[in-house]
């Protein structure tokens, strides 16, 4: 069988350095185009990135080319300033490399081509170039809640300016967006809806744990409507695991802290037809004193079940106006009897008490209620009464894999040659 004379060159190569020194400085000469020092291949190649003071239109693909008989591109990297990588394929005869990945609007990015000549002798050459304005919408981000310390049950936010749709656009998103914790855990996104997605773990947080939430879609293309912006980042911590388990057909509430039992209080719950909605729900925020009127979640005034009452101690857990609070008129119930619209109601001490040790994020579940679950999402934070494998179908990165691995179209972090 013949040989291809590149092929001879290194058989001879290894042939000699195993033979001994004389044959290692022979095939170490200056002489031999392997050894040699790359050669400028500006010659060789071309590339449709713009030169001087023009910018490139940043949703034209990067094109690089093999210019004469002799050249072949063997690897091209673009990167742009923030060390991100283009994706890009190189064609199998190495005539030609585009990038597979949209170009950021007004980024300066530095293109590096290797090259061989028809003797296998090594080129290189580097390139900048930089882009201009994009036509399409700015995509901006907002994160939430507001940077602070919250409990373990709490979900990170990313509210969308414009609606994206479809798996391509929405993967854009999702890869450009992280959230870190330290401790580290496992977590995922998932799309509320058009313009929403929350973050959280397969289990809590972690208490006293970091979480960072940032994301990397500046001037990147979205769609050809959309492109992102720069977001401010988000820190927020987390405190000890504080969970409030209340019990309606016990009629009693029992509180932990970091899974050590550290209260137990009598309550009264939902009455038939407003029975208090099961599952996990998260404090949204505490009021010292909130006015509740059954106008407010639709009983008129004429009803036997309307009420007007000034209430104490209010810790919110649904948008809906469902609270943990004060209720000294139905004391005789607490413990006993469900009696509520769909509040949990307790003694004025109890309530002050929960009041002042839980915060925003901290985890309220509902068990044994004839009520329904509370909802995912739409009405606070339902987050956790999604199982986790339903939870990272709702990730366009995630859907449709096993737990454990990665994205299923994650973007390569160079470009495929």
């Amino acid at each position: 069988m013949s040989h291809s004379p590149r092929i001879h060159t290194i058989l001879s190569c290894t042939l000699l350095v195993v033979a001994g020194g004389a044959g290692a400085t022979a095939c170490g000469s200056s002489s031999h185009p392997l050894s040699s020092k790359p050669y400028d291949a500006a010659g060789q190649i071309a590339f449709n990135g713009s030169v001087g003071k023009k910018k490139m239109n940043p949703d034209q693909a990067l094109e690089v080319t093999a210019q004469g008989e002799d050249a072949r591109i063997t690897d091209v990297t673009a990167t742009d300033a923030a060390g991100r990588y283009v994706a890009g394929e190189l064609s199998a005869d190495g005539a030609r490399w585009h990038s597979t990945a949209p170009l950021a609007a007004n980024t300066r990015y530095e293109v590096k081509v290797s090259t061989e000549d028809s003797d296998g002798a090594p080129g290189h050459k580097a390139l900048t170039f930089e882009t201009g304005e994009a036509k399409a919408k700015a995509l901006k981000v907002e994160f939430g809640p507001q940077a602070g310390t919250y409990g373990v049950g709490q979900p990170v936010t990313a509210k969308l300016s414009a609606p994206v749709k479809g798996k391509q656009a929405r993967a854009v998103v999702e890869r450009a967006l992280t959230v870190r914790s330290t401790p580290a855990v496992e977590g995922a996104w998932h799309w509320a809806d058009d313009e929403t997605l929350h973050y959280r773990p397969k289990e809590y947080w972690p208490a006293r744990a970091t979480i960072e939430a940032t994301s990397r879609l500046a001037g990147i293309k979205v769609n050809d409507k959309l492109r992102g912006t720069a977001t401010k980042p988000l820190r927020l911590k987390t405190g000890d695991k504080i969970e409030a388990v209340v019990n309606a057909s016990a009629h009693w509430m029992t509180v932990y802290r970091n899974g050590e039992q550290i209260n137990s209080i009598p309550v009264t719950t939902g009455k038939p037809g407003y029975s208090t909605r099961n599952g996990v729900k998260i404090v949204l925020g505490k009021e010292y004193f909130v006015r509740m009127r059954g106008t407010s979640i639709g009983i008129p005034t004429s009803s036997a079940d309307s009420y007007d009452l000034p209430v104490y101690y209010a810790t919110r857990v649904t948008h809906s106006g469902e609270y943990v609070h004060a209720a000294p008129w139905s004391a005789g119930s607490h413990g006993g009897a469900n009696v509520s619209h769909g509040c949990v109601g307790m003694g004025t001490g109890n309530a002050a008490w929960f009041y002042n040790t839980v915060r925003q994020g901290d985890i309220v579940k509902t068990i044994n209620s004839a009520g329904e679950t509370m909802p995912t999402f739409g009405n606070g934070y339902g987050d956790w009464n999604m199982s986790w494998e339903k939870w990272r179908e709702g990730s366009v990165l995630l859907a449709g894999t096993r737990e454990g691995q990665g994205p299923a179209d994650a973007a390569r972090l160079r470009p495929q040659v």
